[in-house]
């Protein structure tokens, strides 16, 4: 059997989690702890970008490393990584001279094999070790994958690693991949794995590899405390205490311990990674774990809203995430056209001239509840995806599946809902989501705001409006804690961008708050 070594990537993968910003002193001192570990290889961060932040894993050349590392331990090798997607120049990497970083990984997808061979070879020229590092793995054929590693056998690199990008590679396929890889690589390469966690495969699958008992050296990557973007990767700490018990390793686990409590469970309790329903589903669906994370922030969809969208994503678009892509996706699966012409005729003639007062669930319809109660005697009320049973409003709106789910049955109000909400049951009215969503992203589905269209489109000249607060960096903004979602981080982005759609909105109608909020008109 080879040797098995271990990678800690933790500065690197798991700085998605906080963009990177360790801190200078945090970043020296994860390295000393590590060190002190006997883990073998030590991504220090990425090599991108033009401007180096003392503070960030990322560093513009291989220059601005050194200093990080110093004094470097004799028995780690030092790493960094570079993503063939936005390269250095290659005028950046600076002839290996021991000082910095010893090795590059080079990670790529199918469509940059090409420059990334290309660019392997120019940095084995320079001195450093390169590792291959095969984006999505799991996407190529059989005949693919074999093809590629032959390709890069004539470099004769390091390491070629499986990578499994979106945390989907189940054990039968994941052996597969090694045998294909043990199989077809030159001797003296090591075969590496980095895991992601989406399906929790990755331990299970990091000891199937050790088990396999291969002759030639393999290397495990993983994180302290599983640190990394979305559900996290394979736990350093409780690989390498799998190691000792079962391989005669002596790799010491109170430095990585001290790592996680000294510098990581600040960062998780603020910025959570871990298994989660949305990427399990990005997982199961083969999509981008990108895609769930910017779908989530939403709260808008339920798991069966949510699995059908990443499933109606087109398969060349499912590997590659941008946010555009994904609001594109959204907006078409939210859209699910009706023709609500009818209803809008049959609202105008119950709405149209009448006194109407609209109720969003801010704390002020505690705090205000004498001013909304003498504001809403014969008037017809209407509340905003939620049930207002204080009020007894006389109709529901909503434009959000998880909200619905606890309004359904519930009341006696009459509800207008939606088109994109597919799996409701017990509604009155349907109106077509695109003729009353917004064109910012952000807000898209605002049900006050789309609350407010609807009323323009059936003539109400006029409406009063409760409890319509707005969004507060503290975070707690509802009168009832059943419906709290935090917005804290994008607070002011999005009461500027609903004061501006209510500036629009008001040319039509004119809007008067009853209480208090942040809104400006």
């Amino acid at each position: 059997m080879g040797k098995v070594l271990l990678l800690d990537c933790t500065l690197r993968d798991g700085g998605y989690i906080n963009d990177w910003n360790f801190g200078e002193e945090t970043i020296k001192g994860f390295g000393r702890k590590l060190a002190l570990t006997g883990v073998e290889i030590f991504e220090v961060g990425f090599i991108k970008g033009d401007i180096y932040d003392h503070n960030k894993s990322v560093f513009p050349d291989i220059q601005s490393v050194a200093p990080i590392i110093q004094p470097k331990a004799a028995h780690m090798k030092y790493v960094g990584m570079i993503d063939m997607s936005a390269p250095i120049p290659l005028e950046r990497i600076v002839p290996y001279d021991g000082t910095s970083i010893d090795g590059i990984r080079v990670i790529f997808k199918k469509d940059k094999i090409e420059e990334a061979y290309r660019y392997c070879e120019r940095i084995q020229e320079l001195g450093y070790f390169i590792s291959v590092n095969v984006v999505g793995t799991d996407l190529y054929t059989d005949a693919e994958f074999i093809e590629v590693i032959q390709k890069f056998n004539v470099l004769r690199p390091y390491a070629v690693s499986i990578v499994d990008t979106f945390g989907l590679i189940k054990r039968k396929h994941f052996l597969r991949l090694a045998y294909l890889a043990d199989n077809n690589l030159a001797d003296g390469i090591m075969l590496a794995y980095h895991a992601h966690n989406n399906l929790q495969q990755a331990y299970g699958n990091a000891e199937a590899l050790v088990d396999m008992s291969l002759k030639r050296d393999i290397i495990i990557d993983a994180c302290v405390f599983g640190m990394g973007r979305g559900a996290g990767n394979l736990n350093l700490e409780l690989f390498a205490e799998y190691m000792n018990e079962n391989y005669d390793t002596h790799y010491k686990i109170e430095p990585m311990l001290e790592i996680m409590d000294e510098y990581l469970n600040e960062i998780y309790r603020t910025k959570f990674w871990g298994y989660s329903l949305p990427l399990y589903l990005s997982a199961t669906t083969g999509s981008h774990p990108n895609y769930a994370i910017y779908l989530a922030e939403k709260n808008t969809l339920t798991v069966k809203a949510f699995n059908e969208l990443l499933q109606s994503i087109p398969a060349e678009d499912k590997a590659n995430f941008s946010k555009d892509k994904a609001e594109k996706y959204y907006r078409i699966y939210q859209e699910n056209f009706v023709d609500d012409k009818e209803v809008i005729e049959e609202l105008s003639d119950v709405l149209k001239g009448e006194k109407i007062v609209l109720l969003a669930p801010g704390k002020t319809l505690e705090t205000h509840s004498t001013e909304i109660k003498g504001k809403t005697d014969g008037a017809i009320i209407i509340a905003a995806n939620f049930t207002a049973d204080k009020y007894g409003p006389d109709y529901i709106f909503s434009s959000n599946m998880r909200r619905f789910i606890k309004i359904q049955g519930k009341t006696d109000a009459k509800c207008i809902i939606t088109s994109n909400m597919k799996e409701a049951k017990q509604y009155d009215y349907m109106l077509n989501f695109s003729s009353y969503a917004s064109k910012n992203a952000d807000i898209i589905d605002n049900s006050a705001l789309m609350l407010l269209r609807m009323l323009t489109a059936v003539g109400v000249k006029e409406v009063e409006i409760a409890g319509m607060d707005g969004y507060s960096e503290a975070s707690a903004v509802y009168y009832d804690s059943e419906w709290e979602y935090d917005f804290s981080k994008e607070a002011i982005q999005r009461n500027a961008a609903i004061s501006e759609e209510l500036r629009d909105i008001s040319r039509y109608l004119k809007i008067q708050f009853i209480t208090p909020t942040v809104y400006t008109i």
